[in-house]
């Protein structure tokens, strides 16, 4: 019980983080696979985000707040070591929600603006699966200074990350077109997922194999005594989400694609947090340590009562009453 008022926090800050790579992941993904539409396809995936998608970076600043007020030590650790990654990622966002609107209104300057569109979100899925990747990997710790830095950044391992990321968000949004469109569009994405299925799960079996690998650490999670046990649930979950993406897209199931590429996101999503867990800084610092004192956890923890109901009820009921099949180009 000591740890359980941290331990909530650590579960908000997950959730927060896996309901933005859900929702703004088939947004970056819709954007990245656009770019291999002709202009009214593009219209068409473009009016499928349109209604929701500025609710989804809500939740990555959900995030990033509640890590500075429940957990300021690792905040103040680990900000100054991926400063500039993440300076560059909140660029690229900003650029991709100026490319967005300015494409909606743009007439004669509209290919530019799609152009920044598709960079732009392409470059922040790069950027995130880098920060993934050095996440996994771990950070150098400067005894004397206590400063917390990374040399590994740039490494082979977060390289495959960005790659792999690129795919994954592009499944998402493929699928998701799917379930939101019908016809010769529903058709292509129907032929992009089933090339971006094959490549994630050869990608999810490397890096499951790899990152056992790269610290001692992990590996004693995954394989120490009898864990193995316990958790080879999680690879089977992920086959078998596989095993049904491919049923689905043979069968062109409309619903069920989506659904399958969210759940290989959530185990990779659970494969992540397991090899991190309990290391908020990793492998330096544990989440109990970097927490908060006990009386400020309280406090802020009545704001999450209040605010997250409130805002998932916003967002589902905005998926809810924009959930049919997108026909026509939306104006706005």
């Amino acid at each position: 019980m000591e740890h359980l008022l941290p331990l909530v926090w650590i579960g908000i800050i997950a959730f927060g983080v896996v309901m933005y790579v859900i929702l703004d992941g088939f947004t970056l993904g819709t954007a990245m696979v656009s770019y291999f539409m002709d202009e009214h396809e593009r219209d068409l995936a473009v009016s499928v985000i349109l209604p929701t998608w500025d609710g989804n970076q809500t939740w990555l600043v959900l995030g990033g707040a509640t890590m500075y007020g429940a957990f300021p030590q690792a905040f103040a650790a680990i900000l100054p070591a991926l400063y500039m990654p993440l300076i560059l990622m909140v660029i690229a966002l900003l650029l991709r929600g100026v490319a967005f609107e300015f494409r909606l209104k743009a007439t004669t300057s509209k290919p530019m603006w799609e152009h920044v569109f598709f960079a732009s979100s392409l470059f922040a899925t790069i950027i995130q699966g880098l920060i993934v990747g050095t996440f996994v990997q771990g950070f150098d710790i400067n005894e004397a200074t206590h400063q917390v830095s990374t040399n590994n950044f740039l490494s082979l391992f977060n390289l495959f990350t960005s790659l792999s990321l690129v795919f994954g968000y592009s499944l998402l949004g493929a699928t998701r077109l799917i379930l939101k469109t019908e016809g010769p569009m529903q058709d292509k994405m129907y032929r992009f997922a089933k090339y971006l299925s094959i490549y994630i799960i050869g990608a999810v079996g490397v890096v499951s194999i790899w990152t056992p690998f790269l610290r001692e650490n992990i590996f004693e999670r995954w394989f120490a005594g009898d864990h193995w046990l316990y958790l080879m649930v999680l690879p089977y979950i992920t086959f078998l989400a596989f095993v049904i993406l491919q049923w689905a897209l043979y069968h062109r199931d409309d619903r069920v694609p989506f659904w399958s590429s969210v759940v290989l996101f959530l185990c990779s999503y659970v494969g992540f947090l397991i090899s991190l867990f309990p290391f908020i800084v990793p492998y330096h610092i544990p989440f109990w340590e970097a927490a908060a004192p006990e009386s400020t956890l309280r406090f802020i923890l009545v704001g999450a009562v209040i605010m997250l109901p409130l805002l998932l009820i916003y967002t589902g009921y905005a998926y809810h009453i924009f959930s049919g099949k997108v026909k026509d180009v939306l104006r706005y």
